[in-house]
């Protein structure tokens, strides 16, 4: 009985920077994600999403889900700045609020805010929460769903 917790305690030690490395690879993944758009490199920022993803933003068509989404919602992003008027985004991004990583899949919540000009002129939006929620492959942690969330 001994040995048998002995043996516990010491996979679970071991597992605790395992368990830290993971959380910051998941936290990685979404700046990744965010850095990318803010320097207007897709292949950055796509490269964090899995094949297969689910996003809900705040522009139409509001959802984006199969393969290929986050190609996709990219574009239709690009096509409502453009019709929009919209130029120079800019995502914020804090301290996560929450990181939960539970064997392969993980979820996070990061509060941000987003800047822009539309039509020149300077907009504003605080208090914005970016969720996603990502699962580990061979290829490492990639985002299998995201929402864009405002007050």
């Amino acid at each position: 009985m001994r040995k048998l917790l002995i043996a516990t305690m010491v996979g679970i030690f071991a597992a605790g920077p395992a368990f830290a490395d993971d959380q910051a690879d998941v936290t990685a993944q979404v700046h990744q994600f965010i850095d990318g758009f803010n320097k207007g490199d897709a292949k950055s920022a796509l490269a964090t999403c899995a094949e297969q993803t689910s996003i809900i933003d705040e522009f139409p068509p509001h959802e984006w889900h199969g393969i290929g989404a986050c190609a996709k919602w990219a574009s239709d992003y690009e096509a409502n700045a453009k019709k929009e008027g919209i130029t120079d985004g800019v995502v914020t991004y804090g301290k996560p609020r929450h990181v939960m990583v539970t064997g392969d899949r993980a979820y996070v919540v990061t509060p941000t805010g987003y800047t822009w000009k539309q039509h020149g002129k300077p907009q504003k939006e605080k208090n914005a929460t970016f969720t996603a929620a990502l699962q580990k492959s061979a290829a490492g942690w990639r985002m299998v769903g995201w929402t864009w969330s405002t007050p």
